[in-house]
Formats: C-alpha cells, sequence, structure tokens
C-alpha cells in the first residue's frame, strides 16, 4: 500500500513500485491507510508511508496499525517516505514503528536496498 496524498507524488511512486512487480493500492492519508489494513491485514506485504498528511499523519497512522498488530499478532514492513531529512526525523519514525525511511525525491537504489534490509525482494 502506498500513504500519498500528494497525486504527483503517488503517480511517480507507483511507477517506481511497478517496476519491482508490485501491485499498488493507494490511500489518501493516514486514516484511510489505517482502516484499509484493519479491513483486510493480510491483503498488504508493504507500507510506503508519507509522513505529512491530512486528516491523519504518517506517525499516527503507523502508531495506529502497530497497536492493531500487537492485538492479532502481525507484522508488516513500513517504510517512511518524507521531505525531512534530519536524524532527529528519521529516528522519530523509527520510534514510532516504522521499519525504514527514505528521503523525497526517492532515489531507486536505496529503496531497492531498503526491500532487499527487509526481505521484500
Amino acid at each position: 500500500m502506498l500513504v500519498e496524498d500528494n497525486k504527483l507524488n503517488q503517480r511517480l511512486m507507483e511507477s517506481s513500485l511497478r517496476r519491482f512487480g508490485f501491485l499498488i493500492e493507494l490511500a489518501a492519508n493516514g486514516l484511510e491507510a489505517v482502516e484499509k489494513y484493519q479491513t483486510d491485514p493480510h491483503k498488504y506485504s508493504l507500507i510506503i508511508m508519507d509522513i505529512m498528511m491530512p486528516v491523519m499523519d504518517g506517525l499516527e497512522a503507523t502508531r495506529q496499525i502497530r497497536i492493531f498488530e500487537q492485538i492479532h499478532n502481525l507484522r508488516i514492513p513500513i517504510i517512511a517516505l518524507t521531505a525531512n531529512t534530519f536524524n532527529a526525523d528519521r529516528e522519530r519514525c523509527l520510534s514510532y514503528g516504522m521499519d525504514d525511511y527514505l528521503a523525497k525525491p526517492l532515489n531507486m537504489e536505496l529503496l531497492a536496498q531498503s526491500f532487499r534490509n527487509l526481505g521484500i525482494i
């Protein structure tokens, strides 16, 4: 699942992720992502989560997903995707339960490395 509120970023990320053979489902904000994941958690193998979004940001969405997973004994990899590139931003994402952190604009080699590190490809 790709969680991104910006339409242009959605299209760019979809194109990039399709190169890896992924089928993409979009969520326009964190609340939508939480609802989709909780409705059918086995449908997804990965969540790429923007941080700054309306309705519910990526940090809160990740927190809610991780609480749901604790109750249901699940775990999905979540990769933060954000324009915030300071070490404190990275640490904050990881402290909320994200598994990795990538900066915008997206570097395809770093994305591939993240997938390898998480055992996705």
